[in-house]
């Protein structure tokens, strides 16, 4: 048996391979085929456009989007040169997924409604249908699946009305992947059983392949992995035929998965292998990285931890380069369980913090992402709007017109009656434009406290104002750093999943507690957490209110520690220190933007830190002499202390003197 699958392995790699090297050859040749179809002016219209707009879509779209639009721009003056305004369409619609590719969503919707418009005026349903689809697929990239499903039933009620099948088939997939994506098994399965009959109707290879594909993928979640098997070896036997090496490579990935959820982990590390080496012929980076970090995963349950990072490392590698960040996540899981079991705990918490980091900006990437959501419905709101005070005015003309007809017929019965009617429908118009402008104003006042969420008020505003937020200098800026005991040694105890839930717990008291007194969360970097008070406005006891911002911190870790002693639970202890002096700060990056400062002062505050005791708060002398005279505070005076880096530095711990003893 062994043997047979062993052998199977070497032809399926075989077959791989040779799918591979004849893959360029054949897209270039359909290419020069379409393009010749275009060019060849004895076909009608509606043949050359379409042939040019797959010429666009399989040879530029996704790898030279910039290039696609401007290709379209020929679609567009071919309508006007030859009187076929579906070529405008086709153009629009083009030109709104190169926007969606270079995640311009803004200009994507505009394009889009573009093609919609035209494809209206001259009653053409199906590239409606076509556009609102794409349309949804924008709204699924925003992570926004109430759109999206509003979008997709719409095209697919279009393309039912003029018994499309392949688009029918289209929009039960779409839907089917937003009810997977909503843990909605059922109502998935049923809309990917319809759309693959109508392929199968059809005769439609590459979708009934995607079908298979995805009903391997509900299988499999539902623990179903026997038939999510023989769904996947369908799909591969049709891609293979297809010359799909894309979707070969998937279903090879998909294989390996359900294998490695029967715990046959060298069934899966086979199959991933072979996914692997198709991508890398093909130059898939995504593939890659995805699938090596499955293979790191398959190797750590054989044991072969060495094997298992050195395929986690160049997962992790190319997903930096390519900026895939859940990629990324799990690589550094994958690194953090190999080291882990090796007992190479230092390695390992370098990787368990990377995660934290990345956790970090995937929370501010979902955070970006609603923000873009809400500019997108605020768009789409004011376009709405607008279109309806412009209905207004042509309404208004036209009534005005039947006045000044009527004018002599009824003059006072009539005339009552129509200005009657007329307040009725100013009121009713002015209703929906109320309630139109409340909305507006609802999404704007969302989107500007997620941003808050992000940004300091003050430097939000700017960037707002400007679109930019120039770095400043500032003075007496309190900088507090905050940082776990023994952190490497506990994560040798707990899962990475209960240290990250530990530290988030904390994190988000810190984080309620630097809201009360009024200062700046900067970051945080592993265990470690970084607050300022001072910036961006230097308010009235900026610096009493840090050190008391700290004091209830390591209250709060004290009685954490208490609770989870108590339940039997591993907890935590931690140290604070603050320095105060002058820094820079500004917004780093330019998406996925950060609040960050620098400075000799913040090195000082990590040096309080680390030079600090356990539950006790560590401050430097110049912090010292600005809350001196603050009579809630009492001071212990520790000497002049060498800091690495620093020189001796004056040391204080402060304490509330009628508070806890810390």
């Amino acid at each position: 048996m062994k043997a047979l699958i062993t052998l199977s392995l070497l032809l399926l790699s075989s077959a791989v391979m040779m799918i591979a090297q004849t893959k360029s050859t054949e897209v270039q040749a359909g290419l020069d085929s379409l393009y010749a179809v275009w060019q060849d002016e004895n076909n009608t219209d509606s043949l050359r456009c379409m042939a040019y707009d797959q010429y666009i879509g399989i040879g530029f779209l996704f790898n030279q989007p910039d290039s696609a639009f401007v290709l379209a721009e020929v679609l567009i003056d071919y309508a006007q040169d030859m009187q076929y305004p579906l070529a405008k369409g086709l153009a629009y619609n083009i030109q709104g997924a190169s926007f969606a590719v270079r995640n311009n969503d803004r200009e994507a919707l505009n394009y889009y409604q573009r093609s919609i418009n035209v494809n209206e005026e001259i009653g053409n349903k199906g590239g409606i249908a076509r556009t609102l689809s794409n349309i949804g697929n924008l709204y699924v990239d925003q992570g926004n699946s109430t759109q999206a499903l509003n979008y997709f039933e719409r095209s697919l009620k279009i393309n039912e009305e003029i018994g499309k099948k392949g688009g029918i088939a289209r929009s039960l997939g779409h839907i089917g992947k937003i009810y997977f994506d909503q843990s909605n098994s059922t109502r998935a399965l049923d809309h990917f059983n319809r759309s693959l009959k109508l392929y199968e109707e059809a005769g439609d290879k590459r979708g009934i392949a995607s079908s298979l594909s995805f009903k391997g993928v509900i299988y499999m979640n539902d623990d179903k992995r026997p038939q999510a098997l023989d769904l996947f070896e369908r799909a591969i036997k049709i891609e293979k035929e297809l010359g799909n090496d894309v979707g070969v490579a998937k279903a090879l990935n998909n294989i390996g998965f359900a294998y490695l959820g029967q715990d046959s982990f060298q069934r899966a590390r086979d199959y991933f292998h072979l996914s692997i080496e198709l991508y890398d012929e093909i130059e898939n980076k995504r593939g890659v990285a995805h699938t090596s970090g499955n293979m790191g995963f398959a190797y750590n349950e054989l044991g072969e931890h060495k094997k298992a990072i050195q395929y986690c490392k160049r997962g992790l590698r190319i997903s930096e380069e390519i900026g895939k960040i859940k990629i990324r996540m799990k690589a550094c899981s994958c690194l953090y369980g190999a080291y882990k079991s090796m007992g190479n705990y230092r390695e390992a918490l370098v990787y368990l913090e990377r995660m934290q980091v990345i956790e970090d900006s995937l929370n501010r990437q979902e955070t970006s992402k609603k923000l873009q959501q809400m500019e997108l419905a605020k768009v789409m709101m004011a376009d709405s709007l607008q279109d309806e005070q412009e209905r207004q005015k042509v309404q208004m003309a036209h009534e005005l017109q039947l006045v000044k007809k009527n004018k002599q017929r009824n003059l006072f019965i009539g005339s009552g009656l129509f200005m009657l009617l007329l307040a009725f429908s100013f009121f009713g118009r002015w209703r929906y434009v109320k309630k139109s402008r409340d909305a507006i104003s609802k999404e704007k006042d969302r989107s500007e406290n997620l941003l808050l969420n992000i940004l300091p008020a003050e430097i939000a505003e700017e960037l707002k104002s400007k679109g930019s937020a120039d770095a400043r200098d500032y003075d007496q800026v309190s900088i507090l750093f905050t940082d776990f005991k023994e952190f490497t040694q506990l994560s040798e105890k707990l899962s990475a999943k209960e240290l990250v839930a530990e530290l988030n717990y904390c994190f988000k008291a810190f984080d309620e507690l630097c809201e009360k007194h009024q200062i700046e969360k900067i970051k945080t970097l592993g265990d470690s957490y970084m607050a300022a008070g001072g910036l961006p406005v230097l308010r009235q006891d900026s610096v009493k209110n840090v050190v008391l911002a700290a004091l209830e911190m390591i209250e709060f870790v004290i009685q954490r520690k208490k609770d989870k002693e108590a339940a039997g639970q591993i907890p935590f202890e931690m140290r604070a220190g603050i320095h105060t002096g002058n820094v820079v700060a500004g917004i780093v990056g330019v998406k996925k933007f950060q609040y960050d400062v620098w400075g000799d002062t913040v090195n000082v505050a990590s040096r309080m830190e680390s030079h600090g005791d356990i539950g006790k708060v560590n401050i430097s002398e110049a912090t010292y002499k600005l809350i001196k005279d603050y009579p809630e505070f009492t001071f212990q005076h520790r000497g002049k202390i060498e800091a690495k880096g620093k020189g001796e530095i004056d040391m204080y711990f402060v304490r509330l003197k009628n508070g806890p003893h810390v």
